[in-house]
């Protein structure tokens, strides 16, 4: 299978290329950060030799380089699972965040997601299969103090993938929408999580791949994930 995954370069980005690295599949990242990519990129090569992997950088928050991206992979293939990771935290409440708070996590979180996805979407219907995963956040299912334009973009995430869920089940193309809680990843620091009290991210790369090998007439439409003793 061709695997496209965004925001790959480290957390569940990451964790999802190596729950996919397997012999038959050919794995795609990116990331915008194109040093980090390329660091990334290296690891999996030596990590796992089997397996095919490609990557490129591209800054997805600009609707030019989301489609650029969708061009590039459709070079190689069409994609049978793609997976719109890429987003960013910027914490904040309405009525005192910065402007351009709202339009800075609009174009990461969900306009990324949605221009890559318009642009691989003819080849994939075309084939009659694939897998669409959208990274939501629990923030985008339950507002919260200092959610700010961040839970707005991730509950706009959250109808996209709802909408484009409807829209693909005539295609055979099954979409899924993931909310996680708080998943143990750069974004922490150097939070001690020896106590397990936050979730790994291979917790959410474990649950896609697995979805992906369900039979044909099952579609996991949404999977909300929290730590076992509930958000923090």
């Amino acid at each position: 299978m061709n695997i496209l995954i965004t925001g790959a370069s480290q957390g569940i980005g990451l964790a999802i290329a190596r729950a996919f690295a397997k012999k038959e599949n050919r794995i795609f990242i990116t990331s915008k950060n194109e040093v980090k990519l390329y660091h990334t990129l290296e690891a999996l090569q030596r990590q796992y030799p089997d397996t095919e992997f490609r990557a490129r950088a591209f800054d997805l928050s600009v609707r030019e380089q989301a489609v650029a991206l969708g061009n590039w992979m459709l070079e190689q293939g069409t994609p049978d699972v793609l997976v719109n990771n890429a987003g960013l935290f910027e914490p904040g409440n309405v009525s005192d965040e910065a402007d351009g708070v709202l339009e800075s996590q609009m174009a990461l979180n969900l306009y990324s997601a949605y221009h890559l996805t318009r642009t691989v979407l003819p080849a994939m219907k075309a084939q009659r299969k694939g897998f669409i995963f959208n990274i939501c956040s629990v923030a985008g299912l339950q507002a919260y103090p200092g959610g700010g334009s961040y839970s707005i973009s991730k509950f706009a995430l959250n109808g996209f993938s709802q909408n484009l869920r409807e829209e693909l089940k005539p295609h055979g193309i099954k979409v899924a929408a993931l909310f996680p809680g708080a998943v143990m990843t750069a974004s922490w620091g150097d939070f001690d999580n020896s106590q397990k009290r936050i979730m790994e991210a291979g917790d959410i790369a474990l649950l896609i791949e697995t979805a992906t090998r369900l039979s044909a007439a099952a579609c996991v439409e949404s999977i909300i994930l929290r730590p076992q003793l509930g958000d923090l």
